[in-house]
């Protein structure tokens, strides 16, 4: 087991849930409309998911001997506050996410329990809320998945 490329993953994962944790606060202060309140409800969730995520990273960083990083992932910032945009990022900012923890996966398969079944039950969040970002980014009534 690479613990050093380990902890460079769990750091990259830290840094990216950091970044949802601003990106969903930041959308949720921007919703405006007659929907406001149920869409910023689920944002603030968000948030505070991501900063638990973050929290998770981090205490396996210091489990494995290494320094949690005060770097944050990267922010887009459109100015495009339009609820279907919001969506569109966060659908980006998600499969961004997947795709960290299924490389921390990728590293500890077959070596360490622990981490396995962490990458493994934070990619079934991630594809998770995937599927919820999809479902609200289509029109009432569809029922094939969102199309970019």
């Amino acid at each position: 087991m690479d613990k050093e490329k380990i902890i460079k993953s769990l750091n990259q994962i830290l840094e990216m849930e950091l970044a949802g944790v601003v990106r969903y606060t930041h959308y949720a202060l921007m919703v405006c409309g007659y929907s406001r309140i149920p869409i910023i409800e689920w944002l603030r969730g968000q948030a505070t998911e991501s900063l638990d995520h973050a929290n998770q990273a981090g205490e396996l960083i210091t489990t494995l001997g290494g320094h949690p990083s005060l770097g944050i992932g990267p922010l887009l910032e459109s100015h495009n506050h339009d609820i279907g945009n919001i969506l569109r990022e966060s659908l980006d900012h998600e499969i961004a996410s997947l795709n960290c923890y299924k490389d921390l996966l990728k590293l500890v398969e077959g070596d360490s329990i622990m981490l396995e079944e962490y990458a493994r039950t934070m990619i079934h969040t991630e594809e998770m809320h995937l599927g919820e970002v999809d479902k609200m980014l289509r029109n009432p009534g569809d029922v094939e998945p969102f199309n970019k």
